[in-house]
């Protein structure tokens, strides 16, 4: 294994809804993994994975459609050890419907979740050009997902990337500024935040996973 490459723990347990495109998002970051050259990949729904002892192991974590209470106080403190010792975090979709007891949890992905109107077509902006997360994506993304809406906007603690014009879909509820994915440092680590990937198909999609892999990166200090 080359020098420069890192793993990467991708955690997918729910004690809430269950996405049926967990599986699919967990191959297509090891493929991602696989075609870049750059980390590897261990998965796991054991929740005693999350432990500071455990985490150090990974540049970065990924918490793919978690919900609920996933973990309990003492593998939140794993968890927060992690992230304080530098650790790269990414939250993917449903990360933000976990842990809505924990205010640290919620600063850590960026938002709560509250709801989401039925999948829809949307047409997603690309706020930060110049980041590496976005900076090849198109100018106007055309995407059909699920539009979550959460509990406060997150823009004045986080770096937006894309966001959406809810004139062009129903059921918008964050008005004329409605961000959807961020990144940003946090608590001594990095935290990049994706509300996209509910459906199967977005993880074979070319456009979406290349933005999933460069928040891996960004994540990892890669980028």
């Amino acid at each position: 294994m080359a020098s420069d490459t890192f793993s990467v723990l991708v955690f997918s347990k729910t004690a809430g809804y269950r996405h049926d495109s967990i599986p699919a998002g967990i191959e297509s970051i090891r493929r991602l993994g696989i075609s870049s050259g750059a980390f590897t990949v261990n998965a796991s729904e054991d929740a005693s994975v999350i432990s500071f002892e455990n985490l150090s192991r990974y540049a970065v974590v990924i918490f793919l459609q978690t919900s609920g209470n996933f973990i309990n106080d003492e593998q939140l403190t794993g968890l927060q050890s992690y992230v304080r010792g530098g650790g790269g975090f990414v939250g993917i979709h449903c990360a933000a419907d976990g842990l809505k007891r924990d205010p640290w949890y919620g600063e850590l992905v960026g938002a709560v979740f509250t709801d989401h109107p039925k999948p829809q077509p949307g047409v997603l902006t690309i706020e930060d050009r110049g980041h590496p997360i976005v900076s090849k994506l198109p100018e106007k993304w055309e995407w059909f997902d699920e539009w979550y809406n959460f509990h406060t906007n997150p823009r004045a603690k986080v770096n937006v990337l894309l966001s959406i014009n809810e004139d062009a879909y129903q059921g918008g509820k964050m008005g004329k500024d409605h961000p959807l994915a961020w990144c940003r440092e946090f608590d001594g680590g990095r935290s990049f935040y994706t509300s996209l990937g509910h459906f199967d198909e977005a993880y074979e999609d070319e456009i979406f996973t290349s933005h999933l892999l460069n928040g891996i990166l960004w994540a990892a200090r890669k980028l």
